[in-house]
């Protein structure tokens, strides 16, 4: 089944001060952007086998270069550094995983993949990467939600359709979550980012089955239009929210005795 999250209500005049936006955060998302704020780095690799095992679930960053990865993830954990954004696109090449949760027990990661699509990039090192992160999409065990984030001008293109292919199954059967965010939303009006959101869950429209969890977000880390939805939604993925519970019944009134 396809979700989508709510289009923005205008375009980038209407950006909501500071205090208004954090009005309008629900508790669950407040809970949720606590939680990514405490993310810190474990690892890198620069291939497959190097990553650790187990079954700790990775929600998996993707995207072309100059989508806007590294900024979205800093934005969303609220650090600065913590995804290293190359002067020159295409030239990071490692997986990087982020710990999130208590320190003692970590109940989740997040995998920040290289970007791709930079021309400038030797072919050899693009076929390379191109191998694992087709690895890693289709056979790592411990991936749990994919966030493929493209511009909103662009829309999906032939790479993050190719890549799209590669997880395809695993979305369709509910082993792996799916959600794109379109980034940069700042800098398109009310009607192009509703056009985009539309454009994109139509092109995702071919995965959505019975099992599958697919989302649609507009996005922006220098406004911070989308972050707290997007927060929530990947807390979800890990510690789905409770189901409400009914309040209990009232208890049944005790007949009057009788009068003489």
């Amino acid at each position: 089944m396809t979700t989508s999250f709510r289009a923005p209500p205008a375009g980038p005049a209407a950006a909501p001060s500071p205090r208004q936006a954090a009005a309008a955060v629900s508790p669950q998302a407040r809970a949720a952007l606590a939680w990514l704020h405490g993310a810190r780095f474990l690892t890198t690799a620069s291939r497959l086998d190097q990553l650790p095992q187990g079954d700790l679930p990775e929600i998996a960053f993707v995207g072309r270069s100059n989508a806007g990865k590294s900024s979205a993830i800093n934005r969303l954990t609220q650090q600065r550094r913590l995804a290293f954004a190359s002067r020159t696109p295409g030239r990071t090449q490692h997986i990087n995983l982020f710990d999130l949760g208590p320190r003692e027990a970590p109940e989740a990661r997040l995998a920040d993949l290289p970007g791709y699509g930079y021309a400038a990039v030797e072919r050899a090192a693009k076929l390379r990467w191109q191998e694992v992160m087709a690895q890693y999409l289709e056979l790592r065990r411990a991936l749990h939600g994919v966030v493929l984030l493209a511009d909103a001008r662009l829309g999906l293109t032939d790479l993050d359709q190719r890549l799209l292919a590669l997880v395809a199954p695993r979305v369709a059967n509910g082993e792996v979550r799916l959600l794109l965010l379109l980034t940069k939303v700042d800098k398109i009006n009310r009607s192009e980012a509703q056009r985009a959101l539309r454009d994109a869950t139509e092109a995702l429209a071919p995965l959505g089955t019975e099992a599958a969890d697919i989302g649609v977000a507009t996005f922006s880390a220098l406004t911070g239009q989308g972050v707290a939805d997007v927060a929530e939604a990947l807390r979800g993925w890990i510690e789905p929210p409770a189901p409400a519970v009914a309040p209990p019944a009232a208890p049944a009134a005790t007949p009057a005795e009788p009068g003489p």
